[in-house]
């Protein structure tokens, strides 16, 4: 007998090892408390993983495999990974296991170790999901000082033949960045959003408290946004192209009060999970794109494709390159303790209220909310980086570690000192202002930085180039930055200063 082991995202329909039915295999699945433990998870994340999971387990059985699925609540679960394995081995007689390879570095680790201590046939896969595989990750990242997103963006590009003319870009040009930093004002209209089912996701509510587990957020079935199947994710993926696309570039960096997911996808947990594959969703796009070229302009479709086979695809690479050591990084030596309003959303000030909002009541914010507002206020607040990557791996439901890290403590957070971005991602009320009406209503000035009232996004931003610059001085992506922080008076600096200290050491009273 042959076991398989299939890991909470690994939901795969398409994978090889699904091609033919073969009775001597059985397909292990497990919800265990090594995996919901290891930080507090939003609930809406459990619910997703666990519901998919288990469709998953359905589907497969359907197809006429043998499987072995462990719930959370079996009297037989041992909560460990390897533990359940190896009964399971005693159990069934099992002569050989396989497993697919681990996109986290802890899972890989423990299995690699595991592996190398059994006396039967062991084999690791491939996931067959990614667009590029570790070994072509390997070669591109081995022996580069500086990471460039946009020479493995062009590369990956020319490998798939995607938005290509030949040997040259679709539209003469790599980028259409510049065109998607638009403000939405309310219009153009944001259609109804697109809803899966979720049937019995109640009960998944109810055993994750009768278990115990330590929770984040709220749940509400009316209001969950997650597809947990691949026909759903399908559906959202027609969805986005059908209703979204024609101004997701646009608005891409938005920000908004009164909307949650604007003109975005919402397809990271599908895609996390491996429900849907990202070279069919960026193929699905281009050719919606091309069919219907007269009322989508390219902008809008780069921008998209640009996350997805740019972003995603090279986080993974900065991940695999890094770690272990990765993980520890503090380049800037930062070591605040994170806010307690990141797990209440009580603060006045209306950028963050809303953005946690978000986050406690969907685990859900898009990429700007995450960068800008979040991140931007956490690095500001010189903020642990351990306890920033723990509430963004916990809080959102996409988040996974290979995806999360690299793009929380390198480009969120820079603690891997300019690994993964040329400069900080910091700003002044000023960007937020300019890409949202965040600041409309707010109990802060958006353009004081002395005062009460004064945004503390201001005297924070100041006070972070003045206590860090020793860390830029040599970064010619910081110098304007820095010679306008020199044309700061003395005395102003040193009350700005004064006024920054008291958010750090207190950040709940603001």
């Amino acid at each position: 007998m042959k076991l398989r082991l299939i890991l909470g995202d690994q939901l795969n329909e398409n994978h090889p090892w699904f091609d033919s039915v073969d009775n001597d295999v059985i397909y292990l699945q497990m919800e265990i408390r090594q995996e919901t433990d290891y930080a507090p998870h939003h609930i809406q994340k459990l619910i997703a993983f666990f519901a998919s999971m288990r469709h998953f387990n359905k589907v497969l059985k359907n197809l006429g495999h043998k499987t072995h699925y462990i719930k959370l609540d079996d009297p037989s679960n041992l909560h460990d990974l390897v533990l359940n394995i190896e009964l399971l081995i005693k159990k069934y007689n099992v002569k050989s296991f396989d497993y697919q390879m681990p996109d986290e570095f802890r899972l890989s680790k423990q299995l690699k170790e595991f592996k190398s201590s059994l006396n039967i046939l062991s084999k690791v896969y491939d996931t067959n999901h990614f667009m590029a595989s570790k070994d072509e990750l390997k070669e591109y990242f081995t022996g580069k000082k500086q990471y460039i997103l946009e020479f493995f963006y062009r590369k990956m590009r020319k490998k798939f033949n995607l938005l290509m003319i030949g040997e040259q870009p679709e539209g003469g040009q790599w980028n259409f960045d510049k065109n998607n930093r638009k403000k939405w004002k309310g219009s153009p209209e944001i259609p109804p959003v697109f809803y899966p089912s979720t049937n019995e996701l109640s009960a998944l509510n109810q055993l994750f408290v009768e278990q115990g587990l330590k929770i984040i957020g709220k749940f509400d079935s009316k209001s969950f946004i997650y597809p947990l199947s691949r026909e759903e994710c399908l559906k959202q993926l027609n969805y986005f192209c059908e209703n979204l696309l024609i101004h997701f570039g646009d608005y891409q960096d938005a920000l908004h009060t009164e909307e949650l997911n604007l003109f975005h996808s919402r397809l990271s947990f599908g895609l996390n999970t491996k429900m849907i594959s990202p070279l069919e969703v960026v193929e699905k796009v281009i050719t919606h794109y091309h069919e219907n070229h007269k009322q989508i302009e390219l902008s809008q479709v780069e921008g998209f494709i640009r996350q997805i086979v740019g972003w995603r695809e090279y986080m993974r690479g900065i991940y695999w390159a890094q770690m272990p050591k990765y993980k520890s990084k503090n380049t800037l030596d930062n070591n605040f303790p994170l806010p307690e309003f990141y797990w209440t959303a009580k603060t006045k000030m209306n950028c963050l209220y809303h953005s946690v909002k978000n986050s406690l009541d969907h685990a859900y914010a898009h990429h700007i909310q995450r960068l800008m507002i979040l991140g931007n206020f956490a690095l500001l607040a010189q903020v642990d980086p351990d306890q920033v990557d723990e509430w963004f791996l916990g809080i959102y439901a996409d988040a996974i570690e290979w995806v999360q890290l690299p793009n929380t403590r390198g480009m969120s957070q820079w603690a891997d000192g300019g690994i993964v971005a040329t400069k900080p991602y910091v700003s002044s009320a000023s960007y937020i202002n300019k890409m949202g009406n965040y600041c409309e209503g707010c109990f802060y000035d958006k353009k004081k930085r002395l005062g009460d009232d004064a945004c503390p996004f201001n005297s924070l931003y100041w006070n972070f180039l003045n206590d860090k610059k020793e860390f830029f001085a040599k970064n010619n992506r910081m110098a304007m930055m820095l010679r306008l922080l020199e044309k700061i008076p003395s005395e102003e600096l040193a009350k700005i200063k004064a006024r920054a200290s008291k958010i750090i050491s207190h950040p709940d009273l603001f």
